[in-house]
């Protein structure tokens, strides 16, 4: 293939948002800091008007997600790291357990299955990145911990079909790049977690973390035989912590960030909710579908379409003329944040190199259009110098 002499071509548009870093994400279209209510500041969050905050962002959580009610939601410390161990730590023990991963924070939680907690029935499913791992033996006596969506490799599961309605077992399910982008099948689930800075674009902190009624019932007959860290604690005596469902929160959270939360649920609401949000993640992500299948020198991680993100799309190169991916991805990436057309869109440290392009439902699908020009444009900018 003839390499071009000629300096590629810059686009003439930019994306308006060159936002495309998968946490913390872009924040919601008409965001402004003037639009958050900001009484609370200063104030406790033990006040009446404190709890009224946290317990509104607990409703707005049902309403936009479409939580059954006889599900509980509560605001915990740590983002999604400390909701999905919290449910282990407190959970797990009694049966068998089951620890499925693809990617990076999926293998975090093998490693606490493995090295930090006792589990003496511990089984992994895994799965390199670009490919789920094999779910069809679950049969549902085991308790499960799974992410839904891969952040870090561009894979989701597509349906929760592998696990039964009439299961014995709790899943426990981190759907922090899923949840309020990827429909998810209640039913299947027990606990479900998921942080701010995600789908929704929000300040980070703070995770949410959703318990079904089977979870509170194993909450409540079960002691774990290791110590609990105060912030993971859900019980008083034998009894679930119901305050910490109704918006009492075990630390003090960030009433800045909870009121920034709000505001994305409240935009969430006015544009139709949890449809209109699927439905934005979906049609953004087509545009990067739709550019790789038509651009030779790149593919989607994800070795299955029905298995692609449609929120941390992850992109790798696939040219002969690269010799270095790593070193072509990081100049790729450097190369457009000096031209202040992307930033932080770069794989995850762990993850093959390449690239991860947050297309969740705050994002305009317009920058994501004005983007892909630019892809081509670094590129050919780049191959030009590796020739």
């Amino acid at each position: 293939m003839a390499i071009a002499t000629e300096p590629a071509q810059k686009p003439a548009k930019k994306p308006a948002c060159p936002h495309f870093s998968s946490g913390p994400t872009a924040k919601r279209p008409g965001w402004d800091i003037s639009n958050l209510n900001l009484d609370v500041l200063g104030r406790s969050h033990r006040s009446a008007l404190g709890k009224e905050r946290l317990k509104l962002a607990i409703d707005l959580t049902r309403e936009v997600l479409e939580v059954p009610e006889d599900y509980r939601i509560g605001i915990v410390p740590a983002s999604d790291t400390g909701a999905v161990e919290m449910a282990m730590w407190s959970l797990l023990g009694p049966r068998g357990v089951d620890v499925a991963a693809w990617e990076s924070f999926g293998a975090g939680w093998i490693t606490d299955a493995q090295t930090q907690l006792p589990l003496d029935d511990l089984t992994i499913l895994k799965g390199d990145y670009g490919h789920l791992p094999d779910f069809s033996g679950y049969d549902g006596t085991r308790d499960l911990v799974f992410t839904w969506n891969g952040t870090t490799s561009g894979v989701k599961i597509p349906n929760a079909d592998f696990i039964p309605t009439d299961r014995e077992a709790l899943t426990i399910c981190d759907a922090t790049s899923a949840a309020f982008a990827q429909p998810l099948d209640w039913d299947k689930l027990d606990v479900v977690t998921f942080s701010w800075q995600k789908v929704m674009g929000s300040e980070a902190g703070h995770g949410m973390l959703i318990l079904s009624p089977r979870a509170v019932e194993r909450l409540e007959s079960y002691n774990p035989p290791w110590p609990l860290p105060k912030i993971f604690r859900m019980k008083k005596g034998d009894k679930i912590n119901e305050g910490i469902f109704e918006g009492a929160t075990i630390n003090t959270p960030s009433m800045l960030a909870v009121e920034d939360y709000i505001d994305s649920l409240s935009w969430a609401k006015s544009i139709g909710g949890l449809p209109t949000l699927l439905k934005r993640a979906d049609e953004n992500a087509k545009v990067i579908w739709d550019w790789v299948e038509t651009t030779p020198w790149i593919k989607n991680l994800a070795a299955n379409k029905d298995e692609w993100s449609n929120t941390g799309v992850c992109l790798v190169f696939d040219d002969k003329r690269i010799e270095d991916n790593a070193a072509f991805s990081k100049a790729f990436v450097k190369l457009l944040a000096q031209e202040n057309v992307a930033l932080d869109f770069g794989s995850y440290r762990d993850a093959p190199a390449g690239l991860r392009i947050w297309c969740g439902s705050a994002v305009e699908k317009s920058n994501l259009e004005a983007l892909v020009p630019w892809l081509d444009w670094a590129f050919e900018t780049l191959i030009q110098k590796e020739g």
